[in-house]
């Protein structure tokens, strides 16, 4: 079944959704994720000096200095008591928080994963992030076969967990990341059809994959529960291209279009930005082996994806943290961090 065929298939699932939001809620809030101050977390964990918080509390203080509304993020403690401290920092001052879960991928698993989700719960979280796989597809996959079985594990861990959200009433979030393409994630959304279970839509993520970016968010905003919000940027490499992050409104996305289309799938989802500070990310698609789990793609998508980086010449030079020093590197990711909270606030709630 091609994409326009599928989502074709879910009007009344699109409907809901969005009436579910508009009852629940009157706009959309505005936050940060973890990895958007990841530089800031390596430094905490290197026990360096410079951090300006060092745990999930003192994130979210942070974050909403930087003008967030609330974060996403790990609990990073199973003590109930770090959860209710979290829960009334949210609540003392209107903030919101989303939370970071691991799926379980066998029933051993369940109790540690019921355990996470009462403490999200206990936090004040309604939903949560999720990944299948913490790497990327064309890096962790060498065979066809490999990707196969990780496929069906990560229907096997929706399965287990489903029961278990839907008992204590969080929703998970399954973020599109660097490993399912569009459809392959709009299908396995489909097959559940469970309103315990989504998508967290990143923004930018499946560029990497060759998916056009645009036709990314149609196919899987009407499973959105929750957004990655950044913008992308791409140069022409030996190997294929490279993929960064870049400030809002400065890369290829038509951001506008982007922020609409989730918004009317669901009127009050939460945006939550993820600009990543780092050096940009070689996608190796003029190699084989990047092929070794899509082969039949090769002849659909690489010459529009190369035309894609032509078309979409850099307007400003993209990060590059390699020999900067920690203070230099913490500051821009602050000032990143800061301008594009601003540019939400100027562009998505005017």
């Amino acid at each position: 079944m091609n994409r326009r065929a599928f989502v074709a298939a879910w009007p009344a699932l699109l409907a809901a959704r969005s009436m579910l939001a508009a009852a629940g809620a009157a706009r959309s809030r505005l936050g940060i994720c973890t990895f958007s101050c990841h530089q800031h977390w390596k430094a905490v964990a290197a026990k360096q000096g410079g951090v300006k918080f060092s745990d999930p509390g003192s994130f979210y203080r942070y974050a909403r200095e930087l003008g967030a509304e609330g974060v996403q993020t790990a609990l990073r403690s199973q003590d109930p008591a770090v959860a209710r401290r979290m829960r009334e920092l949210v609540e003392r001052d209107g903030g919101y928080y989303e939370g970071e879960l691991r799926l379980p991928k066998s029933e051993g698993d369940l109790t540690a994963f019921e355990s996470d989700v009462r403490l999200a719960r206990e936090a004040g979280a309604t939903v949560a992030r999720a990944v299948f796989t913490g790497g990327r597809r064309y890096e962790i996959f060498k065979t066809l076969d490999e990707f196969t079985r990780f496929h069906a594990e990560a229907r096997r861990s929706l399965t287990l967990a489903e029961p278990v959200l839907r008992r204590h009433r969080l929703k998970i979030a399954v973020e599109n990341h660097k490993d399912l393409t569009m459809d392959e994630l709009a299908r396995l959304m489909g097959e559940f059809r469970s309103e315990w279970i989504g998508v967290l839509v990143d923004t930018g993520n499946n560029l990497a994959l060759l998916d056009e970016p645009h036709a990314v968010i149609e196919t899987l905003a009407p499973f959105a529960l929750s957004v990655h919000l950044k913008d992308m940027a791409v140069q022409a490499h030996a190997k294929g291209f490279l993929l960064s992050e870049v400030p809002l409104g400065t890369g290829l996305l038509d951001l506008p279009r982007v922020i609409s289309t989730l918004r009317r799938a669901n009127p009050g989802i939460v945006f939550n930005l993820e600009m990543a500070t780092r050096d940009p990310l070689n996608v190796p698609c003029l190699t084989d082996g990047y092929w070794a789990t899509f082969p039949a793609r090769r002849a659909t998508h690489l010459a529009p994806a190369l035309e894609r980086v032509k078309s979409n010449p850099l307007k400003r030079p993209p990060p590059q943290m390699t020999g900067k020093t920690v203070a230099t590197v913490l500051a821009e990711e602050e000032a990143n961090n800061r301008h594009d909270l601003d540019w939400m606030h100027r562009n998505i709630r005017s």
